[in-house]
């Protein structure tokens, strides 16, 4: 895989509710960040792929978050959709038939099948029904992607490492879930890393929101997060 230009590393969600607040903030970002993350709620507002194409015009890259679930010749029509827009990367569940459909009509794009959701832990997966732990998990989700025709997967930052042993560069890992040391115990994200443990560990992209978007000065915080990707990869 070609270098990664390294302020593309951040990958901002823009996790708002219309997408007119989903401008004001790459507006407030500035030069912070060229790299957002469009996910579902904004996909279920008005003017999604207008904010794609504003996006795009503006030579930022965009990640669409829409985790796609559904019949595989469903998710190859939906994919098929996205190509030609100027997307980057797409994101689908790990479903055998749904990654190799979703690779089978990616074109351009980037598809990143979603391992085990960060949000999710051990309890989690014994109530969904799952008996292996969450680093077996993932593992085998990513070696299905891969022999599927995915580009990458999303997984937490906890196994970046272990996905980056055996894979190497041969798919890419984006991890969401980016928290600073103290994170509060209220966030609904579990297995969580902060961004220098996250590219320790093997991480191609991080996908930052709340930190970035909740703090007293977004750009500041996207700008702080920036200053630590350049001492990792100078």
């Amino acid at each position: 895989m070609s270098a990664i230009p390294r302020r593309e590393r951040l990958i901002v969600a823009l996790d708002v509710p219309s997408a007119a607040e989903a401008r004001a903030l790459v507006e407030r970002l500035g030069p912070a960040a060229c790299f957002y993350k469009v996910g579902l709620e904004l996909f279920v507002t008005a003017g999604y792929f207008e904010l794609v194409n504003w996006l795009v015009k503006r030579g930022h890259k965009v990640f669409a978050d829409l985790k796609m679930y559904d019949i595989p010749e469903t998710v190859a029509r939906a994919v098929a959709n996205l190509r030609g827009r100027g997307i980057t990367f797409v994101t689908v569940h790990g479903n055998q038939g749904i990654m190799q459909a979703a690779a089978k009509e990616k074109g351009d794009l980037k598809v990143l099948a979603v391992t085990v959701l960060t949000s999710l832990d051990r309890g989690d997966l014994d109530d969904l029904g799952f008996s292996c732990d969450v680093e077996r998990l993932v593992l085998s989700r990513a070696r299905r992607a891969l022999e599927a025709g995915c580009d990458g997967v999303i997984s937490s930052g906890l196994e970046a490492q272990r996905l980056k042993s055996e894979f190497h560069d041969r798919l890419l890992v984006v991890t969401p879930g980016i928290r600073p040391v103290d994170n509060k115990p209220a966030d609904d994200q579990k297995r969580t890393v902060d961004v220098a443990q996250a590219f320790a560990n093997g991480a191609d992209y991080i996908v930052v929101g709340r930190p970035i978007r909740q703090a007293a000065d977004p750009r500041a915080a996207a700008e702080a997060t920036q200053k630590t990707i350049a001492t990792i990869f100078p």
